[in-house]
């Protein structure tokens, strides 16, 4: 499955590492897909609301079905966040532009997941004009 049809299929995005900076691209993307209808949920070690929305400390904290999960944590954090996408059932798993492994690739497809790497949703949402509003 294409990039663009995995935007497109998705509703509810987890975002891990939302950035509580709205200067840097970990706050300003989640915000850009929000502005274009879909439903951010924020994963973060320490803030409590991001973007509106309550945040939650892990994804096995999230208690809805999510269908994308995009990653903005640097590359050797992928595989454990790849296990916890299977873990929770989520659709797909999304490592943002400049993020890339080959394990969180093999976890994320042994487990069903569609998967994406290497690549900015906000990019991919505007090239292909995909709004949920």
């Amino acid at each position: 499955m294409k990039a663009e049809e995995i935007l497109e299929g998705a509703k509810t995005i987890a975002v891990v590492g939302l950035s509580r900076d709205p200067a840097k691209a970990a706050h300003g993307v989640p915000a850009v897909l929000q502005a274009h209808g879909f439903r951010i949920i924020p994963v973060h070690p320490t803030a409590t609301e991001l973007l509106g929305e309550k945040v939650y400390r892990s994804l096995k904290d999230i208690p809805e079905p999510v269908d994308l999960v995009d990653v903005f944590r640097p590359s050797p954090e992928a595989p454990g966040i790849a296990r916890d996408a299977v873990e929770i059932g989520a659709k797909a798993l999304w490592l943002q532009q400049g993020i890339v492994s080959a394990e969180a690739r093999r976890i994320a497809e042994e487990g069903g997941l569609e998967y994406v790497e290497n690549r900015c949703t906000a990019v991919v949402r505007a090239t292909n004009a995909i709004s949920k509003n």
